[in-house]
């Protein structure tokens, strides 16, 4: 009878780790950022048949990235629990805290499981209040460990670069238009340092707007409202680019 090769706890845990963060990398990113009316996502995405970004209740959204059927899953789930728990108790008790909660134990159970792969997704759950102190953003990584997030994160892809250019750029003040630029400018650059031009077609956007009169506070941001809220975004990026520029000068200096 042969032996069976022994693998530690710990180098068991990174190999999976590892595993499921290059599924991860491979796919496009996802940005959601804060602006004055609400919270915005912007991801890469040519598809208008599978999301990535979806309204999860009447203040919830959730965004993600990795392998489709495993966060599309999740997300069923979620609306699920939402549901149950809007129709048990109250509409105002389903929070973006409790499902980031429940995400967290669903995604925790599975990594630390031996019987199964961890999940290979990464998730956003953003919950928009009535003014932009109250907003919230839930970053949850394939091992369900949860980080609270303020003004600007992304996902997947080169999320680090793109990260990084976010928060040099992110101011809280921003209008819709300025905010979907900064998101699409951040989405376009590569590994190398290079800029894409994205077009209308190859991007997923919705918002959760505070300022909507319903009780359901998230849309989609399409077709012909999409190119005039790009080149609206453009028109206004002179002054911002300046500014950036001066930041970069001094920080050369």
């Amino acid at each position: 009878m042969s032996t069976p090769f022994y693998v530690s706890p710990q180098q068991a845990m990174a190999d999976r780790a590892e595993y499921a963060r290059k599924g991860i990398a491979r796919g496009r990113s996802v940005v959601v950022l804060q602006y004055t009316d609400g919270i915005l996502f912007v991801a890469e995405n040519p598809s208008r048949a599978l999301h990535k970004v979806s309204e999860i209740y009447d203040r919830i959204a959730f965004a993600a990235v990795g392998k489709y059927n495993e966060f599309e899953n999740l997300r069923i789930g979620g609306v699920r629990y939402a549901d149950l728990r809007g129709y048990t108790y109250d509409r105002d008790d389903v929070t973006a805290r409790g499902l980031a909660n429940v995400y967290a134990q669903t995604l925790g159970t599975i990594f630390s499981s031996v019987g199964e792969k961890p999940y290979e997704v990464e998730l956003i759950v953003a919950e928009v209040g009535a003014a932009p102190e109250d907003d919230q953003i839930y970053r949850l990584p394939h091992d369900g460990s949860i980080v609270d997030e303020h003004g600007a994160v992304a996902v997947g892809g080169n999320s680090d670069q793109i990260g990084t250019y976010l928060d040099q750029r992110h101011r809280d003040d921003m209008t819709l238009a300025q905010a979907l630029k900064l998101a699409v400018d951040s989405l376009g650059r590569d590994n190398n340092g290079g800029e894409r031009r994205l077009t209308a077609e190859q991007l997923e956007v919705a918002v959760l707007d505070r300022t909507r009169p319903q009780q359901r506070k998230f849309r989609r941001v399409l077709g012909g409202a999409l190119t005039r809220l790009l080149e609206s975004g453009a028109a206004e990026a002179p002054a911002s680019q300046d500014a950036g520029a001066d930041e970069d000068s001094t920080e050369q200096e």
